[in-house]
């Protein structure tokens, strides 16, 4: 018998190798039926919203997920820090991106309870109306939003900040709940849209918290739980 397949969870590693064997990129479908895309005016609308609410002098990003390997913006200062009150979750149904109608991904996104360790990334100071729009329409995929921008209070070494995240609107159309991390690993192992895989994304996420340090227990069980997916669908072909 393959060693690798009597390896217990916590010991089994997803592996770039294993990710490029799942990878694939599908037509993208467009929005859901009876919904549309959100406007340049809508994500101003967001941004001018936002600032109404806190006017910071310093902006700062609480990245979880992809934001900590594909920020797309410009990053003057960045910290480790923990949001209370908040856990990473795979909790957001995909069916563009990196999911279709057919075969639906899932996405992170903050859920209500426990807490949750990632990036501060404070932004360059000029223009914090055109940044906040540009990452509104960078991280707001449907409309309505299920993911929505919420400034909450995250402790780093420097002290606590209000920093914007995107949170789980438990009441959105997209919100999934909290699912065993069999049923999410059995998700990611499967999905791509057209930007490709949801192991990909999720092989990006773990990597690059590991490289600042973080590791996520549930997360690490995921992507245990992926690999051994990957695996057995390869060695059954």
């Amino acid at each position: 018998m393959d060693d690798k397949r009597i390896l217990p969870i916590e010991q089994r590693r997803l592996t770039a190798e294993l990710v490029a064997r799942v990878e694939r990129f599908e037509p993208d479908p467009g929005p859901e039926p009876g919904t549309r895309e959100h406007t340049q005016a809508e994500f101003a609308a967001m941004a001018e919203s936002l600032l109404l609410e806190y006017t910071p002098r310093d902006l700062w990003i609480f990245a979880y997920g992809s934001l900590i390997w594909n920020p797309e913006f410009e990053v003057v200062e960045s910290l480790r820090a923990t949001a209370h009150g908040w856990h990473r979750s795979f909790c957001l149904t995909l069916t563009r991106w990196r999911g279709t109608r057919e075969l639906p991904a899932l996405m992170l996104a903050l859920d209500r309870g426990g807490s949750c360790k990632g990036m501060l990334y404070k932004l360059p100071a000029q223009d914090h109306f055109r940044q906040l729009a540009l990452l509104m329409e960078r991280e707001i995929d449907a409309n309505p939003p299920t993911n929505v921008p919420r400034w909450i209070p995250v402790k780093s070494e420097a002290g606590v900040v209000k920093a914007l995240a995107f949170v789980a609107a438990r009441g959105g159309n997209a919100y999934a709940g909290k699912l065993p991390p069999e049923s999410v690993a059995h998700v990611l192992a499967r999905a791509a849209g057209h930007w490709g895989s949801a192991a990909q994304y999720l092989f990006r996420t773990v990597t690059m918290l590991e490289e600042h340090g973080i590791r996520d227990r549930n997360l690490w069980r995921i992507q245990g739980l992926v690999a051994r997916e990957i695996e057995d669908f390869l060695s059954a072909k």
